[in-house]
């Protein structure tokens, strides 16, 4: 069953949620200003140092020069990258970490995904757009033949992540928007959809005779 990946920490108190409910991951955007969630990278490695080692952390980049990326990355367990990121780019930057690389896409279609999944990264990440918070047409990953591990982002709430799971059989989902109240990370919308991940991982389980 899919994984959780909770994005956009911003504060102490986004950090004591993700300690409490601890999803499989969770994500700091690090200097993109125009996203509200932005955080400067002291900070951002500030507030990953307090995040249980059980969760795996994310700093997310976009067009950050490599330098800068490599440095923050001694805080972080894997690197999303936003941007519009070369390959080139992303193999040096996993040669040079030794950490995971996720790269972010937004499909079009079919023809998109096939493209997509020939990159060195070693997971993509399909989304709508940068902080969009809405959904794009999943059927266009459905008939996709590849064993390529990916995150799914984009508009992902309550309301619709069974209806995703029901379509598509995501590494992991990715939510932001999706599990947040007045703009701030909301520990209950947390909770129910990281139970709802569990107890499907164990229905899923028993159905298999485990």
């Amino acid at each position: 069953m899919s994984k959780l990946k909770i994005c956009g920490l911003k504060t102490k108190e986004d950090v004591e949620i993700i300690n409490e409910t601890q999803p499989d991951y969770c994500g700091f955007i690090v200097d993109y200003p125009k996203s509200r969630r932005s955080l400067e990278p002291n900070e951002a490695c500030r507030l990953a140092a307090n995040v249980l080692e059980t969760v795996k952390k994310v700093a997310v980049f976009v067009d950050e020069p490599m330098e800068k990326v490599i440095k923050t990355m001694a805080s972080f367990d894997m690197a999303q990258l936003h941007g519009k990121e070369s390959e080139s780019y992303i193999e040096e930057l996993k040669r040079k970490t030794s950490k995971p690389v996720i790269k972010a896409v937004i499909p079009k279609d079919a023809t998109d995904v096939e493209y997509f999944f020939k990159t060195k990264a070693d997971y993509l990440l399909f989304d709508a757009g940068k902080g969009e918070g809405r959904a794009f047409d999943w059927e266009i990953l459905k008939n996709v033949r590849s064993s390529r591990k990916y995150f799914l982002a984009g508009g992902l709430n309550e309301e619709n992540i069974g209806s995703a799971l029901d379509t598509l059989d995501p590494y992991a989902i990715d939510i932001s928007s999706g599990v947040e109240s007045d703009g701030k990370k909301d520990y209950a919308k947390i909770k129910r959809i990281t139970e709802f991940l569990r107890n499907n991982q164990e229905r899923g389980n028993n159905d298999d005779g485990f």
